[in-house]
Order: structure tokens, then sequence, then C-alpha cells
């Protein structure tokens, strides 16, 4: 999994209620061409075919996502892309069966390669012509109905020749109808203006001869979900997504590419920082880029460590969100380090861990996992899942696990994925933290107490991969982009560079001292088995004792031979 992070600051959250009816827009919802037709093509489909066969069809679920974006990118001072346009695509769910086993029931033993989260999708018209909507999903549903028939069938085969699971909960479970219109409109905002800006940051990287590829960006998207089932729910809910990148890189002489890269979100044009913020940000990257370059490869490394808070978000993302993903527990190809291990003390009793996607901004600003329903119709709710260390519960969408047979609205994908459990705002809290210069003592502490020569403190990860399944190590491997080697002697920080953060979760949790008391966030996108989707998490930095590293693998290509051109003209800041 791979994600890109931007900067939010400290806690205080606003929590948006959640209207149990149509009261927004009525007038508009009955006149929504695109929900009436999905409405009528999902009635007419349900009452023919649910008792066509003799299994039976139990559920229908219909959903659009219509994206509205524009895009402009900008290298050396000059537009290299724009793009202004509109996608939809319908996406079919198919349940065979009955709620205790249906045909998305996972399949063991040698037919364990045919399990999929695919789902059937496709483009849907974009003009307002209730017939030609209907034909599409006609298409779909005849599709996706066959394919459902033949893979109940391998489930109920297969479960006839293989042993019985541990876990025996049902495959889906029941929700509440839902009703509710709101759809995010486009913002509006001026593109020539915007251009010019994209031109003049970028501008700013062009000057550097150890800089070798660049890129400024900014996209604004609209993301309308439509959904419609069988068990009543009539939803359409959108979310505006305005994020402004920029990127740098470069390329060691020992051949180690190296990047920084920064972004910032927001849900309007105006909610982004000025460009004097940007601007200055992205002069201390080049420093840091400049800095990166200038040392050696870093060894292996195993010692005392200060994750500060935007890596430490990420951190948690990845390391424990994902192995709290409900659907995770149950399934037999699945590692479940936490299966069983509610009511037990998973971390230090001073962290405190839930996720909610209600939470849609941190002091003003966005947060990106932000989402009112998740794609199985469920408003978004809150998932406490660790209290004083001790783990209660999981990410649960609407496949149930054993003690927890109900969603907590997180039940996530993008078009052509069966939706399973997924993060939205990762929040992690501390009862034991201290303020950022005491952190930096507390580690040159314990520097001095393990013998080490230098401690680290990483400030920005990458993102990364860490292993579930289970019949690969239970691991987690993530790239540590800007770090820097603290001394116990006192001599100034050095730059490290080339390292992974490595380990197994349940270890490194246990090594977790203190914490500071800022917390930075990121934004990003995460991609896992339901595809790519917006997330956010909240850490404040974590003191560990002990944290592992080693070297990143490098393409050893050789940098440029020539400078580049420009530096012909003159003399080259830095």
């Amino acid at each position: 999994m791979r994600m890109r992070i931007g900067l939010l600051f400290v806690f205080a959250f606003t929590l948006y209620p959640l209207p149990s009816t149509l009261s927004v827009c009525a007038q508009d919802a009955k006149t929504d061409v695109l929900l009436n037709a999905l409405t009528a093509e999902l009635e007419r489909s349900y009452d023919k075919l649910k008792n066509a066969e003799k299994a039976p069809l139990y559920y229908l679920g219909y959903e659009v996502y219509d994206d509205r974006q524009y895009g402009v990118d900008a290298v050396a001072g000059a537009i290299s892309r724009e793009n202004d346009g509109q996608d939809r695509n319908f996406d079919v769910d198919v349940r065979i069966g009955d709620k205790a086993l249906d045909n998305t029931h996972e399949l063991k033993g040698e037919q364990a390669y045919a399990n999929s989260k695919q789902q059937e999708y496709g483009n849907a018209p974009l003009e307002a012509d209730a017939e030609a909507i209907k034909s599409k999903l006609w298409v779909l549903t005849d599709i996706s109905y066959k394919n459902a028939l033949d893979q109940y069938a391998k489930v109920k085969m297969n479960k006839s020749v293989t042993a019985q699971e541990e876990d025996k909960s049902d495959d889906f479970s029941a929700s509440t109808a839902a009703v509710f219109y709101e759809p995010a409109p486009f913002p509006a905002f001026d593109k020539e203006k915007i251009k010019e800006l994209i031109r003049r940051l970028s501008a700013q990287l062009k000057g550097y001869d150890f800089i070798y590829d660049s890129n400024v960006g900014l996209t604004v998207q609209t993301s309308n979900r439509y959904m419609v089932n069988s068990e009543g729910s009539r939803i359409v809910t959108g979310n505006t997504y305005v994020r402004i990148t920029y990127s740098l890189s470069s390329r060691t002489d020992d051949g180690m590419d190296l990047e920084r890269f920064r972004s910032y979100d927001s849900d309007t044009p105006s909610g982004l920082p000025p460009e004097d913020v940007i601007s200055k940000d992205m002069d201390n990257s080049v420093a840091e880029l400049k800095a990166l370059r200038s040392v050696a490869a870093s060894e292996p490394y195993s010692g005392p460590a200060i994750l500060e808070s935007q890596a430490a978000g990420v951190f948690f993302h990845e390391i424990f969100g994902h192995r709290a993903e409900g659907h995770r527990q149950k399934s037999e190809s699945s590692g479940q380090t936490f299966a069983k291990k509610t009511g037990q003390l998973i971390m230090p009793d001073f962290l405190t861990v839930y996720d909610d996607p209600r939470i849609h901004d941190l002091n003003g600003q966005f947060l990106r996992g932000h989402y009112k329903y998740d794609d199985e119709a469920v408003p978004a709710g809150r998932a406490e899942l660790v209290e004083n260390g001790v783990l209660k519960s999981f990410i649960m969408g609407r496949s149930p696990v054993k003690g927890f047979p109900c969603s907590n609205g997180h039940g996530r994908r993008w078009a052509g994925h069966g939706a399973v459990a997924r993060q939205g705002n990762l929040i992690v809290e501390s009862a034991k933290k201290i303020p950022a210069a005491e952190l930096r003592r507390k580690l040159i502490g314990e520097i001095k107490k393990s013998g080490k020569p230098y401690g680290l403190i990483i400030k920005d990860i990458s993102g990364g991969y860490t292993i579930t399944q289970r019949d690969l190590p239970q691991s987690f491997s993530v790239q540590a982009t800007l770090a820097y080697k603290v001394y116990a002697d006192g001599r100034p920080d050095e730059p490290a560079r080339g390292l992974n953060l490595i380990g197994t979760p349940l270890q490194t949790f246990s090594r977790i001292l203190l914490t500071g008391d800022e917390a930075v966030p990121f934004n990003g996108d995460c991609g896992a088995e339901s595809g790519w989707i917006p997330v956010s998490g909240v850490s404040p930095g974590l003191l560990f004792s002990e944290l592992e590293a080693e070297k990143v693998q490098k393409s050893n290509a050789r940098p440029p031979v020539l400078k580049p051109p420009y530096t012909d003209k003159g003399t080259v800041p830095l």
C-alpha cells in the first residue's frame, strides 16, 4: 500500500450530524434523473430476478461514482498537463443465497486463488437520459447476476469439501434503509489564476542543478456517490477534494533516487494555504533534498528513535489500522493478528485509538477521510478500537466477525471492487505526552542508556506496505524519506538516507515509551483490495526505546552526465 501525505494541526474536531430523512434538497431528489433511473431499474430487476433461480437473489445494490475533476500540472514554469472532465461509473453488487452464506463467501483450499473483491462495473451515460442509464444497468446486472450464480455454486461445493471455518459468522449483516440527498456542487474558481500560480511555483524549482525532476500540480475533484439497494436505501452524498502537490527528485552518485513531496488539502479552493507559505515550504524541501544528497547511505540500524507526528500518523495507519479492519479477523488467508486479542493490552496503556469518518475538519483544516455514508449505504460511525491500550473492537463493514455482528459504517471501495472494512480518519490520542523539546531530551537519554552512538528522528515516511496474509511474515516496511541522526555527544544532527523501517506490530507497539503533544496528521490515498480511497490520520509523535531500519533497494543508475541546460546561463542557487 502506498500513500501521499499532507499536513494539518492539533485536536479540535468538527462533527457533522447525519440527517435521517430526505430533508435536504427534497425537490431536487424528485427530479434527479440519474437517481430515479437507478431506482426504477433496481426495482424492476430485483422483482424479476429474486426468485428466478433455485438459489435466490436476496440483495441487489447499484452505486454510481459521478466524478467531476479539473487538474493542472506544471514543470519548470510551464504547464505540462491540463484536464477538465467528468466520469460516471456504475457498480453492481449482487448477492445470491442468504445473509448466512452467499456468493461472496471466501473460498478455501485449492480454490482460494479464485477469491476476488472484483465486481461488475462500467461507464455510465453522462446525459440525463433515463432509458440510456437503465439500458446500461440492465446489461451489467445480467452479467453480475450470472457471475454471482456461478460463484455461489462454487461456494457451496467448496464448503462441502473443506474444513469448517473457525469463525462461522454470516457473510452479510442487516442494515436499516437510509434515505439521504446531499450532492456536492463542483466549486467555482478562476482557472487562469490557478494556472499562473502553478507556473510560478514550478518555476521556483527550475534553477537547481541537483533537481533532476520536479512537478507542481493542483486538482479539484467533486465525487458524488449514488446508492440504491433492495433494502430501500436511496442515497446521494458527495465530497469535494482540493489539493496542491509538489515533488522534487534527485539521484546520488551511488545510484539512490531521492524525493521530497508535499501536499495541501481542503474541500474548497479558498481553504488552501497562501502562495508564500507553499513557496517557503518548497525552499525548505530543496534544502532537505540537497542535504540528503550530501551524506553517505545509512547502515542498518536498531535503537532509540522518534517518529514525528506526521510520520506517526502514517505509521499507525499502516501498522495498526489495516490489521484492525474487520474482514481480516475471519479470513482464513489472513494472519489475524488481533482477532483473539479483544480485551487484551496490545499497546501502552496511555494510548487510545479510534476511527471516525464523521470528523470533517481539524481546527478548521479539512480531513480527507471524511464521509457521511460508506459504500454499503451505512451512516459513518465511530469505531472504538483501543482504549487505554486495550483492544476493544474493529473497523467494520457489513461482513460480520465473531462478537461483532454489525457495521460501524466503514465498508468502502472504488468502482469495480467489492466493499470491505477500511479506515477513514484514524485518530490516536495519548495520556502521556510531553513537549517536543522534552521528547528530544528523552531520546538522547535513551541513546545513552542503550550505548548507541546516535538515535533517529524520522520526520517523514512515504507509506509502504504491511503484510496481513497468513502465508507470509506478519511484518511491515515503510520508507523513511526524511530522517536525521541525533548524536548523544551533542554533535549536530545529520541527515540519514536510504532506510526502511521494519518490524512486527505487537513487538513494535510495546516499545513506545512516550508521545509528543503536537498532532500533525496526514491526508492521503490508500490502496488495498477494495481499491484506492481517501484517508486521514492523526497521531502525536512517538518515542521508541528501539526501532529497526534496513537499507532500501536502490537503482544503481548514474546521475545525469550533463548538468541541466539552464545552468549554462549562470550560477545555480545553493
